[in-house]
């Protein structure tokens, strides 16, 4: 503990795979601060999953592989877990994991062809930016081309992708840039579903230290709507589910791109006119 998931695998079985995050430097997270990366024995994931189907039953649809970034594995765990998961829940659906682009840039074509075959069907990748200098302001460890590479590999895999991004991650000073650079990655990458989360600077992390000391100044709340208008109004995914369901949001919004852009352009302009109702900041969270 603590486990992280999406928001939308909240009916999921959750299988804790790895333990942490194998990259684990970006400036703003905390999530694995407090863990050290390790893949866990095979033979105890796979006990985990007999004592699953012991627990849950044979209705278990969707799981998720935790933790920061199960795609890390080599593909000599994958494969046997994947098994084990197929066969202990015959009618499962879908299974997903967090992964960043370095971690599909270390599968081959194979690899991750492989990997689909075996089920894994959907991975939650955070660029959190498409902007080059915030990429390396947070120490994301990639930037917009592997992003994109990595995206373009995973959907030549057969792979879904759900791409997250950040608001206000380019601070006051690359807000812009951010907002507009997110909006190129969206198109680039062309994900399935699309997230925007809102960052919170956490105390501990090295944003929290960096904006202790003024060297990084969270954009005000108007300002980060502004920058989600653009993601919105700028991007040109294929077809896309897209929510600000996360707890950290000021402004919940759903619908499909480009379906419902001119909708949610609508409420978030709305919400800059103080129309709509921002959640206040005793509800928010991560």
């Amino acid at each position: 503990m603590p486990i992280f998931r999406p928001p939308s695998e909240a009916g999921s079985l959750i299988l804790q795979a790895t333990v942490g995050c194998s990259w684990n430097h970006c400036t703003y997270c905390a999530m694995y601060q407090e863990k050290s990366f390790r893949v866990r024995p095979l033979e105890e994931l796979i006990a985990e999953v007999g004592l699953a189907r012991r627990e849950c039953g044979a209705e278990v649809r969707r799981i998720f592989v935790a933790d920061g970034d199960a795609l890390a594995m080599e593909l000599g765990h994958w494969e046997p877990l994947l098994l084990a998961c197929r066969e202990a829940f015959p009618r499962l659906r879908r299974v997903s994991a967090y992964a960043t682009a370095l971690n599909v840039a270390a599968k081959s074509d194979a690899e991750l062809r492989r990997l689909r075959a075996l089920g894994l069907s959907l991975l939650y990748v955070g660029p959190e930016t498409g902007d080059d200098v915030t990429f390396q302001r947070i120490a994301k460890g990639a930037g917009f081309a592997e992003h994109g590479a990595a995206a373009r590999r995973a959907h030549a895999a057969g792979m879904k992708l759900s791409a997250i991004f950040l608001l206000g991650a380019g601070g006051v000073e690359r807000s812009r840039e951010h907002a507009e650079g997110s909006a190129r990655l969206v198109t680039e990458m062309d994900p399935e579903f699309l997230s925007v989360l809102t960052l919170t600077v956490v105390p501990g992390t090295p944003i929290a230290t960096l904006a202790a000391r003024g060297g990084f100044e969270l954009p005000s709340i108007e300002r980060m709507l502004e920058e989600l208008r653009t993601i919105v109004a700028a991007s040109r995914p294929t077809g896309a589910i897209f929510r600000t369901n996360h707890a950290s949001n000021y402004l919940p919004l759903e619908g499909r791109l480009p379906r419902d852009r001119d909708r949610i352009v609508a409420t978030v302009d709305r919400a800059l006119a103080g129309a709509v109702s921002l959640r206040p900041e005793w509800a928010r969270g991560l």
